[in-house]
């Protein structure tokens, strides 16, 4: 067997990163707001450091699982670009993207904003999905080889930027950055070395986030266990499960921080 990880052991950490970060924003931050985190005025330092002193124990824990959760953007990420160059179908794959983030809008909705939808933030498999579509319009025109490179670089800045475009106008999660950050490790995936360091990069904005190039330094491109659909269905499926915990401790009626 081949040393390193393989894919679904990067797929288990972004997960369970990701459901940390989702119980700190999702309860957690409930908690805060209940305890007047969203009554403070944060210009009054004073206040705020006393508030701060007051809710120690919830505080410091919110912060602690938003930034385990940072790891988990960067590997979906890096998952996507190997998913995208060894799908044997693409189409069906960027297909089965977009009806999951379909499916995820109102559990998203639910577990953040307490509401059944709306479209001020959309959730992250929007931005995987244009992120992946990008990348299959990208790919179109670098197989036009025929073209000279002075012809396709505009081009290519010209698809990057539509993606990020789109991201951003859609309100998804992680928005053009998201995007940008996909395509960085795509354009980089020929040279190991390069994707990684151009990684860590791109993140730069979440400094927690560039943690995530160490388990996936150590990827060696193995799939791993075939576990393909639940890691699909663990998005809608956590995100309704943590709406309920929300409900039944009586904090749902507040949005999440």
């Amino acid at each position: 067997m081949k040393k390193g990880l393989s894919g679904s052991t990067l797929k288990i950490i972004a997960v369970v990163t990701m459901f940390i970060d989702h119980i700190g924003a999702a309860v957690l931050g409930r908690l805060l707001m209940v305890n007047g985190l969203g009554a403070l005025n944060q210009s009054d330092t004073e206040a705020v450091v006393q508030w701060v002193n007051n809710h120690s124990n919830i505080f410091y824990a919110y912060q602690t699982m938003r930034s385990v959760g940072r790891l988990a953007f960067p590997i979906f990420c890096y998952l996507l670009v190997e998913g995208f160059e060894h799908t044997k179908d693409r189409k069906k794959y960027a297909l089965r993207l977009g009806l999951f983030a379909l499916i995820s809008e109102i559990p998203f909705d639910l577990a953040f904003k307490s509401q059944v939808l709306e479209f001020s933030y959309q959730n992250v498999f929007f931005t995987l999905f244009i992120g992946l579509v990008t990348m299959m319009i990208y790919r179109f025109f670098e197989e036009k080889t025929e073209w000279s490179l002075y012809l396709r670089m505009p081009i290519y800045l010209v698809v990057v930027a539509a993606g990020m475009g789109l991201a951003q106008v859609m309100k998804t999660d992680y928005s053009a950055i998201g995007v940008l950050c996909i395509m960085v490790l795509y354009i980089c995936r020929k040279n190991r070395i390069m994707q990684l360091a151009a990684g860590c990069i791109s993140f730069f904005w979440e400094s927690a986030a560039v943690l995530a190039f160490v388990p996936i330094a150590f990827y060696n491109g193995k799939r791993g266990l075939k576990l393909k659909y639940f890691f699909y269905a663990f998005y809608p499926v956590h995100l309704l499960l943590l709406f309920a915990v929300c409900y039944f401790m009586g904090i749902a009626g507040y949005a999440a921080v």
